[in-house]
């Protein structure tokens, strides 16, 4: 396994981090726990194959992933980093406080390595600014207690408010979003490295959208990766300003693929990182031609949610992850995503839509093509 300097934070973290959102499940009783027998072992073959950072949260796995975590640590507590994170669901200090106490008796550990404010915004960052007690200074006590070794934050907020969290000088690594389907932190992430910040990467298979077999994706190298997941891995680790994908791994094959691939030097060369920029860039203006997502659409009066089923007909069409975009489809229609839409069947064509499209896009023509082809 490859080690990093993580920031200016004097530890050293694998290539590699094992990501607790996606444990091996069970059903007891009608209730989806984690099953326990597979997700401990599972992780304690990752620490003993040499990967030295877990990620954790309260609510990942039907809020049981911090409790198979810990158990998970005991024997390796003091070989592993451990990463959760705080929702923070108000501006009181205290409440954050407990928030944290909650968290480290579901992990049974009198400390947190990595401890982040979870999917931080600027707007709700500059409200915390200047409270008399809250999550910020709560924060700081915290770590003065001994609680938490240091102060992080995740991000799922525009890219362009990122630079001014990292400008307060309070955090000292960030995990963000990047992967070859977004790229929109890219700049934000060689800032966070320049500002010393330990730099980890969530989703770098794009939420399992580059999990499915893409002849487009594996194409783009002669020699040709043996997944679209190995090309997704690849391409993260190969940009110097990252030091650790975090990747959800949910059996032992998945373990060792990801190990393999992050325990190898040299992912791609410059001329190789220079074409998947080019051809990536490509397929996403090619993209751009059946709809750029500007929402000008919405909303539609039968509930569709058509920049969304387009940008899945898309990851069909143009980058040929046809196995995802027939589950993501499903998904969507069906409830069970954090985005809910009516099928694009049930569109009336009332029209309205197209007359708003600053593209002209015949959407109706489109929606009726996109059911029929995520269906079939």
């Amino acid at each position: 396994m490859i080690y990093k300097e993580f920031g200016k934070t004097g530890v050293k973290v694998s290539a590699l981090g094992f990501g607790a959102m996606r444990l091996p499940m069970k059903e007891t009783d009608g209730k989806k726990i984690v099953d326990e027998d597979l997700a401990v072992p599972l992780m304690q073959q990752a620490f003993k194959m040499g990967i030295n950072y877990v990620d954790t949260a309260p609510l990942y796995c039907e809020k049981l992933s911090e409790a198979a975590v810990g158990k998970a640590l005991k024997g390796w507590r003091d070989k592993v980093y451990l990463s959760t994170k705080n929702p923070i669901e108000d501006n009181d200090g205290d409440h954050w406080m407990q928030r944290l106490e909650n968290s480290l008796k579901n992990l049974d550990t009198s400390y947190i390595d990595f401890y982040h404010f979870w999917g931080i915004n600027l707007n709700s960052f500059k409200g915390w600014q200047g409270l008399k007690f809250g999550p910020l200074e709560a924060a700081q006590k915290a770590k003065e207690q001994g609680f938490i070794k240091h102060i992080s934050f995740s991000y799922h907020d525009a890219a362009e408010n990122y630079k001014p969290i990292i400008d307060c000088g309070l955090f000292e690594s960030t995990l963000v979003q990047y992967n070859m389907l977004d790229r929109s932190n890219e700049e934000n992430i060689a800032y966070a490295k320049s500002k010393g910040l330990g730099v980890i990467v969530m989703g770098p298979a794009g939420g399992g959208r580059l999990g499915p077999p893409s002849k487009q994706i594996q194409g783009l190298l002669k020699n040709k990766p043996v997944s679209t997941a190995e090309m997704a891995l690849r391409f993260v680790l190969s940009n110097e300003n990252i030091d650790m994908a975090l990747s959800g791994m949910e059996n032992e094959k998945m373990l060792k693929e990801n190990f393999d691939i992050a325990s190898r030097t040299g992912h791609l060369t410059e001329d190789e990182l220079k074409h998947v920029n080019a051809m990536m860039e490509e397929n996403r203006e090619l993209a751009k031609l059946y709809c750029t997502g500007c929402n000008y659409c919405k909303p539609c009066h039968a509930g569709i949610e058509i920049p969304y089923l387009f940008e899945i007909m898309n990851r069909y069409r143009v980058y040929d992850l046809k196995e995802h975009a027939k589950i993501a489809y499903k998904e969507v229609v069906n409830g069970w995503s954090w985005i809910k839409s009516a099928d694009a069947s049930k569109c009336t064509a009332c029209g309205t839509c197209e007359s708003k499209c600053p593209q002209k896009l015949p959407i109706i023509k489109q929606l009726a093509e996109t059911h029929a082809t995520l269906t079939a």
